[in-house]
């Protein structure tokens, strides 16, 4: 090798220099000027409401005069000299374990079906997705509170009277509205039966199983991400439903508190009664619950909710 050949050979060995502390600060800076949208969102629209709404939950506030700092007077007198905010909290809870178990029933029903079907897919599947977008209307909470009414459709063909005149089925109906927005959920559990491979059902089919053994065997434990996606989604909604509440009862929460949902009472204590830092201090419990029940189903998943390529526990 001759002297002129040493640093050919040395520069094809020697690697790239690295990139110097100038480049990897303009891309970093490019990345925050593209994060700045959302950064600013999050901390006017989220962030900084949390905060104040924080800071108000230990105040005595009307929205009229100053707030004034009163402690934990707002959380001792909900826990325990309000037995009204514990009847919304039974309401809730009543309405969540009711509605959201049927709701994913009645998508997951739908999606088996749909799943069959060989002709005009998209417009089954538009149509069933369409009271998601329009049942959290008020205008379709109006319609559903006339259906129910004393004299309306349930009354002429049940003879039963009007539903949300009942306090024992006033909160079925407004659970009723929940079930039938069952398309959000019924799209995702439509697409999840899609990913499960047929090989499996044609291999169980060939060992004798019948339709419900391989529901139980295949579909189940194989839809179990999208089961327990759905699961903590809709449950999440279901505590904080507010608009067929407030439609079917005038917000009131009525007959007989029958529809006093959580969220209805906040707004009650907040905005009819002027106890803003009350309503403030409602919130929070209410974040502190959703989280606790979230943080409980993600907990509970772990001996039900099976992974492809996942070992068996």
């Amino acid at each position: 090798m001759t002297t002129t050949d040493i640093p050919a050979a040395t520069a094809r060995r020697t690697p790239p220099p690295a990139a110097g502390k100038g480049a990897g600060r303009r891309r970093e800076g490019a990345a925050w000027v593209f994060l700045s949208p959302w950064v600013l969102g999050a901390s006017v629209l989220t962030l900084l409401p949390m905060a104040v709404s924080l800071y108000l939950s230990f105040t005595d506030y009307d929205m009229f005069n100053p707030p004034r700092w009163v402690g934990l007077r707002n959380y001792t007198q909900m826990f325990t000299e309000d037995p009204r905010y514990w009847r919304s909290v039974g309401t809730t809870l009543l309405y969540v374990v009711l509605a959201v178990p049927l709701q994913l029933a009645v998508a997951l029903a739908v999606a088996l079906a749909l799943k069959s079907v060989r002709r005009a897919k998209g417009f089954y599947r538009s149509a069933f997705y369409a009271p998601s977008l329009l049942g959290a209307s008020m205008s379709i909470a109006l319609v559903w509170r006339a259906i129910f009414n004393d004299g309306g459709t349930v009354d002429n063909l049940l003879g039963t009277g009007g539903w949300v005149t009942q306090p024992g089925w006033a909160l079925l109906a407004v659970a009723l509205l929940t079930v039938w927005q069952f398309g959000a959920p019924m799209v995702i559990f439509l697409a999840g039966l899609q990913q499960i491979p047929g090989e499996l059902y044609e291999a169980a089919a060939v060992d004798g199983a019948s339709r419900g053994r391989q529901f139980v065997s295949i579909t189940l434990p194989m839809l179990s991400p999208v089961l327990f996606f759905n699961l903590v989604l809709q449950t999440i909604q279901a505590f904080q439903v507010f608009t067929p509440a407030f439609a079917v009862s005038a917000g009131k929460g009525g007959p007989a508190d029958s529809t006093l949902f959580y969220t209805l009472y906040l707004y009650d204590r907040g905005f009819v009664a002027s106890h803003m830092g009350y309503a403030s201090a409602m919130a929070w419990v209410l974040l502190i619950a959703i989280g606790a029940v979230t943080a409980v189903l993600f907990r509970t998943s772990r001996a039900w909710v099976f992974y492809a390529g996942e070992e068996t526990r």
